[in-house]
Protein backbone atom coordinates (compact mmCIF):
# COMPACT_ATOMS: atom_id res chain seq x y z
CA UNK A 1 0.00 0.00 0.00
CA UNK A 2 1.18 3.60 -0.95
CA UNK A 3 1.97 5.56 2.13
CA UNK A 4 -0.33 8.66 2.14
CA UNK A 5 1.40 11.81 1.72
CA UNK A 6 0.38 13.75 4.82
CA UNK A 7 -0.49 17.45 4.67
CA UNK A 8 2.35 19.56 6.57
CA UNK A 9 1.42 22.59 9.13
CA UNK A 10 3.01 26.18 8.48
CA UNK A 11 3.97 26.22 11.81
CA UNK A 12 3.11 28.98 13.50
CA UNK A 13 -0.46 29.36 13.16
CA UNK A 14 -2.60 32.48 13.02
CA UNK A 15 -4.50 34.18 15.93
CA UNK A 16 -7.31 36.52 15.91
CA UNK A 17 -5.92 37.56 19.50
CA UNK A 18 -2.51 38.23 17.48
CA UNK A 19 -4.34 40.90 15.11
CA UNK A 20 -3.57 44.33 15.65
CA UNK A 21 -7.31 45.66 15.27
CA UNK A 22 -5.78 49.45 15.79
CA UNK A 23 -4.18 49.41 11.89
CA UNK A 24 -5.38 52.48 9.90
CA UNK A 25 -4.01 54.22 6.78
CA UNK A 26 -3.34 57.92 7.73
CA UNK A 27 -4.86 59.75 4.50
CA UNK A 28 -7.74 58.77 2.19
CA UNK A 29 -5.20 60.44 -0.70
CA UNK A 30 -2.71 57.91 0.99
CA UNK A 31 -5.59 54.91 0.67
CA UNK A 32 -6.11 55.78 -2.87
CA UNK A 33 -2.58 56.32 -4.44
CA UNK A 34 -1.58 52.48 -2.89
CA UNK A 35 -4.83 51.34 -3.94
CA UNK A 36 -4.76 52.55 -7.47
CA UNK A 37 -0.76 51.36 -7.97
CA UNK A 38 -1.63 47.76 -6.48
CA UNK A 39 -4.82 47.32 -9.15
CA UNK A 40 -2.67 48.04 -11.40
CA UNK A 41 -0.13 45.35 -10.36
CA UNK A 42 -2.93 43.04 -10.11
CA UNK A 43 -3.96 43.91 -13.60
CA UNK A 44 -0.14 43.06 -14.40
CA UNK A 45 -0.43 39.88 -12.70
CA UNK A 46 -3.86 38.97 -14.31
CA UNK A 47 -2.00 39.34 -17.71
CA UNK A 48 0.72 37.18 -17.19
CA UNK A 49 -1.89 34.34 -15.67
CA UNK A 50 -3.49 34.47 -19.01
CA UNK A 51 -0.55 34.65 -21.01
CA UNK A 52 0.68 31.69 -19.08
CA UNK A 53 -2.23 29.62 -18.22
CA UNK A 54 -2.00 29.70 -14.97
CA UNK A 55 -4.63 29.70 -12.17
CA UNK A 56 -5.69 31.01 -9.16
CA UNK A 57 -8.19 30.91 -5.77
CA UNK A 58 -9.07 33.48 -3.77
CA UNK A 59 -10.90 32.75 -0.95
CA UNK A 60 -12.70 35.25 1.79
CA UNK A 61 -13.98 34.42 4.87
CA UNK A 62 -14.11 36.52 7.69
CA UNK A 63 -17.25 37.78 10.32
CA UNK A 64 -20.34 39.04 8.93
CA UNK A 65 -20.04 42.92 7.53
CA UNK A 66 -16.44 42.87 7.80
CA UNK A 67 -15.61 43.76 4.27
CA UNK A 68 -14.99 40.88 1.59
CA UNK A 69 -17.63 42.83 -1.03
CA UNK A 70 -15.60 45.99 -1.05
CA UNK A 71 -12.85 44.45 -1.49
CA UNK A 72 -13.96 41.76 -3.67
CA UNK A 73 -15.26 45.59 -5.69
CA UNK A 74 -12.09 46.65 -5.56
CA UNK A 75 -9.79 44.07 -7.09
CA UNK A 76 -11.94 43.22 -9.19
CA UNK A 77 -12.32 47.64 -10.98
CA UNK A 78 -9.47 46.95 -13.37
CA UNK A 79 -9.62 43.08 -14.25
CA UNK A 80 -10.60 41.45 -17.16
CA UNK A 81 -13.87 39.93 -16.26
CA UNK A 82 -13.49 37.09 -18.65
CA UNK A 83 -10.82 35.62 -16.96
CA UNK A 84 -11.87 36.55 -13.14
CA UNK A 85 -15.10 34.91 -11.60
CA UNK A 86 -16.63 35.61 -8.44
CA UNK A 87 -19.03 33.05 -6.69
CA UNK A 88 -20.73 33.89 -3.60
CA UNK A 89 -21.38 30.96 -1.88
CA UNK A 90 -24.67 30.77 0.45
CA UNK A 91 -26.66 27.65 1.59
CA UNK A 92 -26.61 24.83 -0.54
CA UNK A 93 -29.74 24.28 -2.47
CA UNK A 94 -31.31 21.10 -2.82
CA UNK A 95 -29.40 19.09 -5.82
CA UNK A 96 -26.00 19.89 -4.12
CA UNK A 97 -27.49 18.62 -0.94
CA UNK A 98 -28.16 15.24 -2.63
CA UNK A 99 -24.16 15.08 -3.25
CA UNK A 100 -20.16 15.38 -1.24
CA UNK A 101 -20.70 18.80 -0.36
CA UNK A 102 -17.36 19.79 -2.11
CA UNK A 103 -18.93 19.13 -5.53
CA UNK A 104 -20.18 22.22 -5.68
CA UNK A 105 -17.00 23.85 -5.40
CA UNK A 106 -15.68 21.77 -7.76
CA UNK A 107 -17.52 22.71 -10.68
CA UNK A 108 -16.57 26.24 -9.83
CA UNK A 109 -12.19 25.30 -9.84
CA UNK A 110 -10.70 28.21 -12.16
CA UNK A 111 -9.89 27.18 -16.29
CA UNK A 112 -6.58 27.59 -17.89
CA UNK A 113 -5.92 31.42 -16.99
CA UNK A 114 -8.46 32.26 -14.75
CA UNK A 115 -8.55 33.48 -11.14
CA UNK A 116 -11.50 32.31 -9.00
CA UNK A 117 -13.05 34.43 -5.86
CA UNK A 118 -14.79 32.35 -3.40
CA UNK A 119 -17.21 35.01 -0.96
CA UNK A 120 -17.63 32.31 1.42
CA UNK A 121 -16.35 28.75 0.78
CA UNK A 122 -15.42 24.84 1.48
CA UNK A 123 -14.93 26.48 5.02
CA UNK A 124 -18.63 26.81 5.70
CA UNK A 125 -18.46 22.83 6.67
CA UNK A 126 -16.25 23.69 9.50
CA UNK A 127 -17.80 26.80 10.96
CA UNK A 128 -21.49 27.58 10.09
CA UNK A 129 -21.71 23.95 9.38
CA UNK A 130 -20.44 22.87 12.74
CA UNK A 131 -21.67 25.61 14.76
CA UNK A 132 -25.50 25.64 13.62
CA UNK A 133 -25.52 22.01 14.06
CA UNK A 134 -26.32 21.46 10.11
CA UNK A 135 -23.31 18.92 9.92
CA UNK A 136 -23.02 15.77 12.07
CA UNK A 137 -19.84 15.99 14.29
CA UNK A 138 -17.93 13.00 12.63
CA UNK A 139 -19.04 14.77 9.36
CA UNK A 140 -17.09 18.49 10.20
CA UNK A 141 -14.54 16.69 11.83
CA UNK A 142 -13.49 14.69 9.17
CA UNK A 143 -13.98 17.80 6.53
CA UNK A 144 -10.57 19.39 7.79
CA UNK A 145 -8.72 16.48 6.12
CA UNK A 146 -10.52 16.50 3.46
CA UNK A 147 -10.18 20.07 3.03
CA UNK A 148 -6.45 19.60 2.95
CA UNK A 149 -6.45 17.67 0.56
CA UNK A 150 -8.21 19.32 -1.66
CA UNK A 151 -5.78 22.41 -1.35
CA UNK A 152 -3.39 19.96 -2.33
CA UNK A 153 -4.37 18.38 -5.20
CA UNK A 154 -5.08 22.14 -6.23
CA UNK A 155 -1.24 23.14 -5.49
CA UNK A 156 0.43 20.14 -6.52
CA UNK A 157 -1.50 21.07 -9.97
CA UNK A 158 -0.29 24.22 -10.07
CA UNK A 159 -3.12 26.32 -8.98
CA UNK A 160 -2.05 29.22 -6.92
CA UNK A 161 -4.33 29.34 -3.58
CA UNK A 162 -5.24 32.59 -1.33
CA UNK A 163 -6.91 32.14 2.13
CA UNK A 164 -7.81 35.35 3.95
CA UNK A 165 -9.67 35.37 7.18
CA UNK A 166 -11.04 39.18 7.55
CA UNK A 167 -11.67 40.19 11.49
CA UNK A 168 -13.19 42.53 13.20
CA UNK A 169 -13.92 43.43 16.56
CA UNK A 170 -18.02 43.18 18.02
CA UNK A 171 -18.35 46.60 18.38
CA UNK A 172 -16.64 47.50 15.24
CA UNK A 173 -19.78 44.69 13.19
CA UNK A 174 -22.25 46.03 16.27
CA UNK A 175 -21.79 49.44 14.42
CA UNK A 176 -22.05 48.10 10.84
CA UNK A 177 -24.90 46.37 11.19
CA UNK A 178 -26.43 49.42 12.85
CA UNK A 179 -25.77 51.65 9.58
CA UNK A 180 -27.14 48.88 7.31
CA UNK A 181 -29.80 48.60 9.77
CA UNK A 182 -30.35 52.82 8.49
CA UNK A 183 -29.61 53.21 5.32
CA UNK A 184 -32.20 51.90 2.59
CA UNK A 185 -29.67 51.02 0.54
CA UNK A 186 -27.36 48.86 2.61
CA UNK A 187 -30.62 47.26 4.48
CA UNK A 188 -31.10 44.54 2.50
CA UNK A 189 -27.80 43.36 3.16
CA UNK A 190 -28.19 42.69 7.01
CA UNK A 191 -30.06 39.06 7.38
CA UNK A 192 -31.47 37.21 10.34
CA UNK A 193 -28.87 34.94 10.09
CA UNK A 194 -26.42 37.76 10.23
CA UNK A 195 -28.07 38.44 14.11
CA UNK A 196 -28.17 34.45 14.92
CA UNK A 197 -24.50 34.32 13.94
CA UNK A 198 -23.41 37.08 16.26
CA UNK A 199 -25.02 35.73 19.22
CA UNK A 200 -22.72 32.97 18.58
CA UNK A 201 -20.07 34.67 17.97
CA UNK A 202 -18.10 32.95 21.39
CA UNK A 203 -18.57 29.30 19.27
CA UNK A 204 -17.34 31.32 15.90
CA UNK A 205 -14.00 32.47 17.86
CA UNK A 206 -13.57 28.24 19.06
CA UNK A 207 -14.12 27.30 15.38
CA UNK A 208 -12.08 29.39 13.92
CA UNK A 209 -9.61 28.78 15.60
CA UNK A 210 -9.95 24.87 14.61
CA UNK A 211 -9.67 25.86 11.60
CA UNK A 212 -6.88 27.56 11.68
CA UNK A 213 -4.76 25.54 13.46
CA UNK A 214 -6.24 22.43 11.49
CA UNK A 215 -5.85 23.94 7.54
CA UNK A 216 -2.95 26.73 7.99
CA UNK A 217 -0.60 24.49 5.67
CA UNK A 218 2.26 25.01 4.26
CA UNK A 219 0.48 24.71 0.30
CA UNK A 220 -2.24 26.59 1.68
CA UNK A 221 -1.89 28.85 4.39
CA UNK A 222 -4.20 31.68 6.48
CA UNK A 223 -3.80 35.32 6.29
CA UNK A 224 -5.67 36.83 9.06
CA UNK A 225 -6.74 41.04 7.45
CA UNK A 226 -7.13 43.58 10.33
CA UNK A 227 -10.74 44.93 8.84
CA UNK A 228 -11.49 47.27 11.51
CA UNK A 229 -10.29 50.39 9.32
CA UNK A 230 -12.02 49.50 6.29
CA UNK A 231 -9.41 51.26 4.04
CA UNK A 232 -6.80 49.66 5.44
CA UNK A 233 -8.24 45.99 5.58
CA UNK A 234 -8.85 47.00 1.49
CA UNK A 235 -5.18 47.60 0.98
CA UNK A 236 -3.64 44.86 3.64
CA UNK A 237 -6.26 42.50 1.64
CA UNK A 238 -4.79 43.30 -1.89
CA UNK A 239 -1.31 43.21 -0.79
CA UNK A 240 -1.19 39.88 0.71
CA UNK A 241 -3.50 38.54 -2.81
CA UNK A 242 -0.66 40.28 -4.97
CA UNK A 243 2.42 38.93 -3.06
CA UNK A 244 0.95 35.64 -3.42
CA UNK A 245 -0.08 35.54 -6.61
CA UNK A 246 2.98 37.25 -7.80
CA UNK A 247 5.49 34.93 -6.29
CA UNK A 248 8.40 33.58 -9.00
CA UNK A 249 5.82 35.57 -11.37
CA UNK A 250 6.32 38.66 -13.36
CA UNK A 251 4.87 41.56 -13.05
CA UNK A 252 5.25 43.09 -16.70
CA UNK A 253 2.69 42.86 -19.05
CA UNK A 254 3.60 39.76 -21.80
CA UNK A 255 5.84 40.28 -24.51
CA UNK A 256 4.79 40.22 -28.03
CA UNK A 257 7.59 37.96 -29.73
CA UNK A 258 9.75 40.34 -32.52
CA UNK A 259 8.38 37.96 -35.09
CA UNK A 260 4.23 38.84 -34.43
CA UNK A 261 5.71 42.27 -34.00
CA UNK A 262 7.21 42.92 -37.24
CA UNK A 263 4.05 41.08 -39.15
CA UNK A 264 1.52 42.89 -37.34
CA UNK A 265 3.01 46.20 -38.03
CA UNK A 266 3.65 45.38 -41.91
CA UNK A 267 -0.36 44.34 -42.30
CA UNK A 268 -1.20 48.12 -40.67
CA UNK A 269 0.63 49.45 -42.77
CA UNK A 270 2.04 51.09 -39.37
CA UNK A 271 6.35 51.96 -38.90
CA UNK A 272 7.50 50.72 -35.24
Amino acid sequence: MPTKKKTKSSGKHPSLSDVDLSSRVDTTEAYTQRLGKLQLQLLSLQQRYVHEGRRAIIVFEGWDAAGKGGIIRRINERLDPRHCYVWSIAAPNPDDQGRHYMYRFWKRLPLKGDIAIFDRSWYGRVLVERVEGFAKPDAWQRAYEEINEFERTLTDDGVRIVKLFLHVSADEQLNRFAERLRKPYKRWKLTFEDIRNRDKRADYEAAIADMFAKTDTKVAPWHVISSEHKLFGRLAAIETIVKILGKDVATTPPDISPEVERLLYARLGLKP
